[in-house]
């Protein structure tokens, strides 16, 4: 199976829709473990569901035109950043309809991968700190969005930026340092 969504991802990457559609079908149910990751850590922050949130992926997917994957983990990896990017739009645009609303008080925990955000302001400070992270080290980021966002193990993460898995751990530890850093200014 590995091999043939490979083909399928060389085949979309060259314009093939059909064979777009058949690597989501595919892929389907990775799609909706990690949305419904990606949900759990949102908890009621947004109007979606896990199965709302892969098929407005899906749709972002469609939309972004011909996309290069050269495989399945790596495919995965783009759609979990874009389903953490359908969520924080929403809970920007939530924002923007509140215009204040009440201060949320934000309780610093360096053990980020074990905690969901608590409010609309502290996924948006995660999500301003992930990107101040991926101006400084983008790989540090990249694992940050695979571990956290996309719920993949070292191993996987590994595979997919070709690196090894004791690189993996000491990205993780330097993501979250400068990750708790961040948030505790």
């Amino acid at each position: 199976m590995p091999a043939e969504i490979t083909q399928l991802l060389r085949a979309a990457s060259q314009g093939d829709a059909g064979a777009a559609d058949q690597v989501v079908a595919l892929l389907y149910a990775d799609l909706r473990r990690i949305a419904g990751r990606r949900m759990q850590q949102s908890g009621d922050m947004t109007l979606l569901d896990a199965t709302a949130l892969v098929h407005e992926s899906y749709l972002k997917l469609q939309r972004a035109g011909e996309l290069d994957f050269a495989d399945r983990k790596q495919f995965l990896a783009y759609a979990a950043k874009v389903m953490h990017n359908i969520v924080i739009d929403q809970i920007r645009a939530r924002q923007a309809d509140k215009r204040g609303g009440e201060q949320v008080l934000l309780t610093l925990n360096t053990a980020i991968a074990d905690l969901a955000p608590q409010g609309d302001e502290e996924v948006l400070r995660v999500h301003e700190a992930l990107a101040e992270l991926a101006e400084a080290e983008p790989r540090l980021a990249q694992v940050v969005e695979m571990r956290y966002f996309a719920g993949l193990t070292e191993a996987e993460i590994a595979e997919a930026l070709d690196i090894t898995e004791r690189t993996v751990q000491r990205d993780w530890a330097k993501a979250r340092l400068f990750l708790a850093v961040s948030l505790k200014t």
